[in-house]
C-alpha cells in the first residue's frame, strides 16, 4: 500500500537514513565541515577586531546555497514566522486589512469573526492612534502598522479610530487572536451549470477553503468549473496532492518525486475525489509555478480538464525545511517533481539566480507573452497524455489553448494613473464617502452589480483625475516623415550621394499619390490608437468599478467584476459551453 499524502517537510534525522554510506563521500563531507569549522574558529580567535559570527554565517550559508540552485534558500530566524505566515493561513493580530493613503491608515477590509469585526470596527475606518503611539503623519508604514497592529493571541491593543459622518474618536480594545489568511481569493457562479474557483497559493487551509468553496457551488447547480491558478506561485506540496485527488479517478499517478538521496516516490489518486466527471478548464500563466504545476500537469497528462491560458513558470523542484539551532530554516531543494507523463518542467538554472528570474523579460522581449508561435520545443521533450496528445518537459506547462498577455490595457494614460496612485486614492475615498448610501440601496454585491448606475462614479473619477492634471493622451508618430523616410531609403539604398536624396525627394513630393499614400497609412494608424484607447477605457471602468466593489462588499468581488473584461476567462467560458470543442481538445489525435 501507498500512503497517499505524505508531507514532505520532515525531520533531517530521517533523511539522513537515505543517504549512501559511502565512505569516499563521508571523508569529503568531513573535510568540508572541518574547513567551515576551522575557519570560523580562527576568525574566533585572531581576528584583528571583535567580529559578528551570527552574521558572518547567516551570509556564508546565503552564499553556499546561492550556488545550488535558485530556490534553496535561507530564512533567519527573526523571518521565519514572517515567511510561514502565508502557507500556514494565519497570523496573530486585529483582523483588518489596511492601506495607507494620504498618511493615514485606511482599513479597507474587515476580516469576518475577526476581534475587529466583533468589537464594530469598520471598513472605511481611519486608524489615528495605537496604544501610546499618534498613527498618522509622513512616517508611517506598512512596518509600523504591521509592527504595533500584530501581536501574540491573547494580548491587547488599543486603537482611536475616525469615521465617516462623526466628529469624535471611536475608542477600541481588541485583544489579538488568530486571524485567518484566505487563499481562496474568490468564487462565485457564473450562468446556472459553470462555477469559477480562484486560488492564490497552495496554503494549509486551502482545502477547507476549497472544499467550503466548491460545496457552496455544488448547491447552486454547478456542473463544470473554471479553475484559475493565474498568479498562483505554489505552496505545500501534499496540498497540492490533495487538491488534484478532487479531479482524478482511482488510481491514477498524480506525480512522482526523485533525487540522488531522496529515492523515487510515487503518488496516486484515491476514490474519494469530489469532481472527476465535470468538465474542468485551468487557468494559468507565466506566474503559476510549483503546486500549480503539479495540478495542471497532471489534469493535462490525464487529459482530465483542458488548461488554457500562457507557459507557466517552470518549478519543478522540491524543498524541504530544515531547523538549524538558532531557529533559522534552509529550505533545501532535496528532489525534482514529475508530471504522471514523465515531465520533469523545472526550466534551466545553470546560468544563476539573476538570470533565472529574468526569465519573464526574455519571454516579453521573444514575443512568447503575445504569440504561441514563438515557443518552440524540441523533440527530445516530447512527452504524451493518456490520450496520446502531444506535451513538453523543459520549462513550465505549456497550455492547451493559449491566451495573449492583452498589451492593449498597457496605454500611457493608464500607466500614470497606477503610478502616481490615482486609482487606489480615489475609489477608497469614493468608497468610505458613498459607503453607507451604498449598502442601503444596494444591501449585496448582486444589487451593485445589477442595478448600480456607474455615471456618478465615473464622473467623480473623471474630474478627479482632471484634477490630479492627468490628461488622457497617446504617443503618435509622425507617420508622415517615417513613410518618407523608408520610401527615401528604400529607393536609393545602394546610393550615398546627397544628390540622389534630393532627387527623389523632388519626385515624391510632386507625387499626388504620395498624399493618398500617407492619408490611409494615417487613418491605419489612428485606427489602432483608437482601439487602444476604447480598450484601455473599458478596462479602467472595470477596474474602477471592481476596486469599489472590493472596499465595500469584500475582496472576492473583486475578480467577479474584472471577469467581465478578462479574456482568459472568456475564453474558458466558450469551451465549457461548446461540448464538441471541448471534447475535441482532449480526444486521441488523429493518425
Amino acid at each position: 500500500m501507498y500512503r497517499k499524502f505524505q508531507s514532505y517537510i520532515i525531520p533531517v534525522f530521517m533523511l539522513l537514513l537515505f543517504v549512501p554510506s559511502l565512505s569516499a563521500q563521508e571523508n569529503n563531507a568531513k573535510e568540508v565541515e572541518n574547513k567551515l569549522l576551522s575557519t570560523i574558529g580562527y576568525i574566533r580567535r585572531y581576528y584583528v577586531e571583535k567580529a559578528n559570527l551570527s552574521e558572518i554565517t547567516d551570509k556564508g550559508i546565503v552564499e553556499m546555497l546561492s550556488e545550488l540552485d535558485p530556490h534553496s534558500v535561507f530564512i533567519p530566524a527573526k523571518e521565519v514566522e514572517k515567511a510561514n505566515e502565508p502557507l500556514q493561513g494565519n497570523f496573530d493580530g486585529i483582523g483588518v486589512a489596511f492601506q495607507i493613503m494620504k498618511d493615514s491608515i485606511n482599513v479597507v477590509e474587515v476580516i469576518a469573526g475577526g476581534p475587529a469585526e466583533k468589537l464594530g470596527v469598520l471598513a472605511g475606518d481611519k486608524i489615528v492612534k495605537i496604544d501610546d503611539k499618534i498613527a498618522v503623519g509622513d512616517t508611517i508604514t506598512s512596518s509600523f502598522v504591521f509592527n504595533n497592529l500584530r501581536g501574540k493571541k491573547g494580548t491587547t491593543v488599543e486603537i482611536w479610530v475616525k469615521r465617516n459622518g462623526r466628529s469624535d474618536l471611536i475608542h477600541f480594545k481588541i485583544v489579538r487572536d488568530k486571524i485567518p489568511i484566505y487563499s481562496v481569493d474568490s468564487y462565485f457562479m457564473i450562468d446556472n451549470n459553470i462555477g469559477y474557483i480562484r486560488l492564490d497559493r497552495f496554503a494549509r487551509t486551502s482545502m477547507d477553503e476549497f472544499r467550503k468553496a466548491f460545496s457552496e457551488l455544488k448547491s447552486q447547480g454547478m456542473k463544470d468549473l473554471i479553475f484559475d491558478l493565474r498568479g498562483n506561485g505554489g505552496g505545500f506540496l501534499d496540498i497540492a496532492i490533495s487538491l488534484t485527488d478532487e479531479f482524478l479517478e482511482k488510481d491514477r499517478l498524480i506525480v512522482y518525486t526523485e533525487g540522488i538521496s531522496s529515492p523515487k516516490q510515487e503518488v496516486r489518486s484515491t476514490d474519494n475525489g469530489d469532481f472527476r466527471s465535470g468538465k474542468l478548464v485551468v487557468l494559468i500563466d507565466e506566474s503559476s509555478a510549483s503546486a500549480s504545476e503539479i495540478f495542471s500537469g497532471a489534469v493535462q497528462d490525464w487529459d482530465r480538464g483542458v488548461v488554457v491560458g500562457r507557459r507557466s513558470f517552470g518549478k519543478g523542484l522540491v524543498q524541504r525545511i530544515f531547523p538549524l539551532p538558532d531557529n533559522s530554516e534552509i529550505r533545501l531543494t532535496t528532489s525534482r517533481y514529475y508530471t504522471p507523463s514523465g515531465r520533469c518542467i523545472q526550466k534551466p538554472y545553470k546560468d544563476g539566480a539573476d538570470e533565472y528570474y529574468k526569465d519573464y523579460m526574455k519571454r516579453y522581449e521573444h514575443k512568447e507573452l503575445i504569440t504561441a508561435d514563438s515557443i518552440h520545443f524540441p523533440d527530445s521533450l516530447k512527452y504524451y497524455t493518456n490520450a496520446k496528445r502531444v506535451v513538453y518537459g523543459g520549462g513550465g506547462i505549456m497550455p492547451d489553448i493559449f491566451v495573449p498577455i492583452d498589451t492593449l490595457r498597457a496605454s500611457d494614460y493608464l500607466i500614470e494613473l497606477r503610478s502616481k496612485g490615482i486609482l487606489n486614492n480615489f475609489t477608497l475615498d469614493w468608497s468610505n464617502q458613498n459607503r453607507e448610501a451604498l449598502i442601503q440601496q444596494y444591501p449585496t454585491f448582486e444589487d451593485f452589480r445589477k442595478k448600480y448606475d456607474t455615471k456618478a462614479l465615473f464622473a467623480d473619477f473623471n474630474a478627479h483625475v482632471e484634477k490630479e492634471g492627468v490628461k488622457e493622451k497617446d504617443v503618435k508618430k509622425d507617420w508622415v516623415a517615417t513613410w518618407f523616410q523608408q520610401a527615401l531609403s528604400e529607393k536609393v539604398k545602394d546610393s550615398t550621394s546627397y544628390q540622389d536624396y534630393e532627387k527623389y525627394a523632388q519626385t515624391l513630393f510632386a507625387d499626388t499619390s504620395l498624399y493618398e499614400k500617407v492619408l490611409k497609412k494615417a487613418k491605419e494608424e489612428d485606427d489602432k490608437l483608437s482601439v487602444l484607447s476604447a480598450k484601455s477605457d473599458e478596462y479602467i471602468h472595470h477596474l474602477v468599478r471592481a476596486m469599489v466593489a472590493r472596499n465595500i462588499y469584500g475582496t472576492k468581488y473583486y475578480y467577479s467584476v474584472m471577469s467581465e473584461t478578462d479574456e482568459g476567462f472568456k475564453k474558458a467560458i466558450e469551451i465549457l459551453k461548446n461540448d464538441k470543442l471541448y471534447r475535441s481538445l482532449l480526444a486521441t489525435p488523429k493518425k
